[in-house]
């Protein structure tokens, strides 16, 4: 057995080493990144635009490069679709990806290979990560829960060929290799092939065939948005009176996509799935940012893949630098996008564990802003 585990860990070990050497010295690990993405900025009429040769250090980047939000990257993404991808990108995309939309209208963007590359390795590390922190490889030994949206959803024209595209969370799915060794259940095309929407009987019916699938199979695990795998939970209990660990055991439960997860859903996801661990990922349409490094119910980035600013009250910072208790909204510098504005309203628990506490809304400031004030801040 010892040898066995030996074996594994020297192939595990290599995918998530540069995720531990960047924890150890941040500050060089985000100094590399931005060298490299400054080389495909360069490649970008945009980055031509913003000067990039003459960016040498943080402060020029600062200076010569733009915040960007979405509604900013409109026009570029619009030249993109018309075949004029270096007008913000380094590279073709090989697919188009739709956010869930859950504070509005859903975005659509670009996935070039680079970003999926880094979606996919990233994506690893809070699996690989588990596994090894926990000397326990049953995580891979079985199948994983399939609760994505579809990944076929709308039409448009791309450099005047049609391309048809869906949600990322399924898109991601489909594609990613590591899916073809630690296998999903149902498989991504069967989802899709219930349909494109999102309404409470398609749902429905995605989870009777997750439920049908997977019945008999050896499930270890699943991944994905938080209020996704509870409603799977709650009707399959409603509707077959059997609570998911009662037909599967769950080696951990790997979650994303909303803010609070360790503070607010643990205690309803114990109910229905037992004392499966809860490890909590930082990921979205534009990356995955990071992913909890051990018991403490935080999550920390991915400084050797994205580059991290935070926009303070006291002035634009990098992440790694905040104080704990320090708090803003986090610009990511992607291999796709310079100096985006995600929407998140991220803060520092201090020695590189953050917390996403929620977008960047006027009740969500209200109500951090408050809660700092009477009740402090339990980190």
């Amino acid at each position: 057995m010892l040898s066995d585990e030996t074996a594994i860990t020297s192939i595990l070990e290599p995918i998530i080493s540069p995720w531990y050497e960047s924890i150890k010295k941040p500050k060089i690990a985000q100094e590399q990144v931005l060298s490299k993405l400054l080389i495909d900025y360069a490649k970008t009429d945009f980055g031509k635009s913003c000067k990039v040769s003459e960016v040498t250090d943080l402060e020029s980047y600062q200076k010569n490069f733009p915040i960007l939000d979405y509604k900013s990257l409109l026009p570029y993404l619009v030249k993109v679709r018309e075949g004029n991808f270096e007008s913000i990108l380094s590279e073709d995309p090989d697919y188009w990806v739709m956010t869930r939309g859950s504070t509005g209208n859903s975005k659509v963007l670009p996935a070039t290979e680079a970003h999926l590359k880094q979606i996919f390795s990233c994506g690893a590390r809070a699996i690989i990560n588990y596994a090894l922190r926990k000397k326990n490889f049953e995580v891979f030994t079985g199948d994983i829960l399939n609760l994505n949206f579809p990944s076929a959803v709308h039409n448009m024209t791309v450099n005047e060929k049609k391309v048809t595209y869906g949600y990322s969370s399924g898109t991601y799915a489909r594609l990613n290799p590591m899916f073809d060794r630690v296998s999903l259940v149902p498989r991504q095309e069967q989802i899709d092939a219930i349909g494109s929407g999102i309404t409470r009987k398609l749902w429905e019916k995605r989870f009777d065939l997750v439920y049908h699938t997977a019945f008999e199979k050896k499930i270890t695990a699943t991944m994905g948005v938080v209020p996704v795998i509870l409603s799977f939970a709650r009707y399959i209990k409603r509707k077959y009176g059997k609570k998911p660990s009662d037909i599967w055991n769950f080696k951990a439960l790997f979650c994303t996509s909303v803010p609070k997860i360790q503070f607010k859903y643990a205690p309803i996801f114990r109910k229905y799935f037992g004392s499966a661990p809860i490890i909590e990922m930082y990921t979205a349409t534009e990356g995955v940012f990071g992913q909890q490094l051990d018991e403490l119910p935080y999550f920390t980035p991915n400084y050797d893949s994205y580059f991290f600013e935070v926009k303070t009250g006291n002035g634009i910072k990098m992440l790694h630098d905040l104080k704990r208790g320090e708090w803003g909204s986090l610009l990511i510098s992607s291999c796709m996008f310079p100096r985006y504005d995600i929407g998140d309203l991220i803060e520092s628990a201090g020695k590189n564990y953050f917390r996403v506490f929620g977008r960047r809304k006027t009740l969500t400031l209200l109500e951090h802003r408050l809660y700092r004030l009477f009740l402090g801040w339990i980190l």
